[in-house]
């Protein structure tokens, strides 16, 4: 099974906790804060790996966590950072937003990395909140959480030859002949399910890599039968061969059929006009195949099409077929280029927006810098209280909350936390 299309949860790690610690060693009777910093957490990071082939299995597992960072320790010592994981995905993976659909990142180079979900920040310990005036304080900071986002994995093969038409035409077996894939071929539609990919050697350090896209439709660009899920992998090849039955065996017009295997591709994308096609008239060993050669060249060739004769079944034409691909790619500029939706601007959350709105006469903040500091702050700690009131001031929080028309003795509801205001 060719699995090219995956969705799947990714969530860093949150960073380890600050913690609250004293010195207690003998010699030093006046002690002090002595608490170290939590690890940062473990980010999910995206790596493309040429021996994958698939996306096979993001179906059977579909939510990733990253390790989290451990809590500070007593003496300054930093909590152990969260150790990252590595997803691997098969060169030529688009990475998108679920939600907007918008192009996050595009793995088209072996060994790309990308994080895609970057680790909590590790909270401080309280003896970073060691001040002239605040020789000892009672609270450290909590550690931040991870990233967290939805994504969709999509898969576009990076060939740089796309063999394309009407099923049956004989493309697998032009495949097979002219490279060592071994793809099924029978005498009935639809034998290619999904792509065939093949390596063909030319000459000592000449070689190219062609797919056999699978057989297309009438529709397929509206997504009939499965129009979609094979027109994508076209978008990434260089060259198209586009191959017709000049046999007509099976009644069919072998020009109406590059007509409309056309008009499917620029319907689904007006940008593949560009790319150059080379004509192969396969199926010449039939001898129904004299009654359209003559009317195939007088159709294409005078529109600046190079048209081939070949004969998968007996190699004739064959090894001609493969220089002028070759020839072809040598003069066509190597470009992978993705035709999808803009890339996404930025995919790093505001960690520090704090939110205040009054709602049903409730004044309410929140936001995720607001959990971190409530998160942080020890209720029956004096020194951490001030800090907690002092950030509110410096984030700009009571202000706001003054706007919004707060008076002494209001509740304020901070991440579900009731509090009474007073100045």
């Amino acid at each position: 099974m060719f699995i090219d299309v995956a969705k799947i949860s990714v969530k860093a790690g949150k960073g380890g906790n600050g913690i609250v610690a004293w010195r207690r060693e003998k010699y030093e009777p006046s002690g002090g804060p002595y608490g170290g910093d939590g690890g940062k957490g473990g980010s999910i990071i995206l790596y493309a790996d040429e021996g994958i082939r698939t996306l096979m299995d993001f179906r059977y597992k579909r939510s990733y966590v990253g390790e989290n960072g451990e809590d500070g320790r007593a003496k300054k010592q930093f909590g152990k950072d969260g150790s990252d994981t590595y997803l691997k995905v098969p060169v030529g993976t688009l990475i998108k937003d679920e939600e907007t659909g918008k192009v996050i990142v595009d793995l088209k180079e072996p060994g790309q990395e990308f994080v895609i979900a970057k680790g909590g920040k590790g909270g401080r310990g309280n003896a970073k909140f060691a001040t002239a005036t605040r020789q000892a304080p009672g609270f450290a900071e909590a550690g931040t959480k991870g990233q967290e986002r939805k994504i969709v994995l999509e898969l576009k093969l990076l060939a740089d030859v796309g063999l394309i038409g009407f099923p049956n035409v004989g493309k697998s077996t032009i495949l097979s002949t002219i490279s060592a894939a071994k793809p099924k071929i029978a005498n009935y539609h639809f034998t290619t399910l999904k792509p065939n990919l093949g390596v063909v050697r030319v000459g000592e350090e000449k070689s190219f890599v062609i797919a056999d896209i699978p057989g297309l439709i009438e529709g397929a660009s509206q997504g009939a039968g499965l129009g979609h899920d094979f027109l994508r992998h076209i978008e990434r090849t260089r060259v198209l061969v586009h191959v017709l039955d000049s046999s007509g065996s099976e009644g069919r017009n072998p020009i109406d059929d590059f007509h409309k295997i056309n008009e499917e591709l620029f319907q689904y994308n007006e940008k593949l006009r560009d790319k150059p096609q080379i004509i192969v008239a396969n199926k010449i060993d039939l001898p129904s195949s004299n009654e359209w050669i003559d009317r195939i060249k007088e159709e294409f060739i005078p529109k600046g099409h190079q048209v081939l004769e070949v004969s998968a079944a007996t190699k004739e034409g064959i090894q001609e077929l493969v220089y002028a691909i070759w020839n072809l790619l040598e003069n066509t500029e190597t470009s992978y280029e993705t035709y999808d939706e803009e890339y996404v601007e930025a995919i790093a959350p505001r960690r520090d927006e704090i939110i205040v709105r009054k709602e049903d006469e409730r004044f309410i903040v929140e936001g995720d810098f607001m959990e971190r500091l409530l998160g942080s702050t020890y209720m029956d700690d004096s020194d951490s209280l001030r800090y907690f009131q002092e950030m509110l001031r410096k984030k700009g929080v009571i202000d706001r909350l003054k706007e919004l028309g707060i008076t002494e003795g209001d509740s304020v509801f901070i991440c579900d936390y009731e509090f009474e205001f007073f100045e």
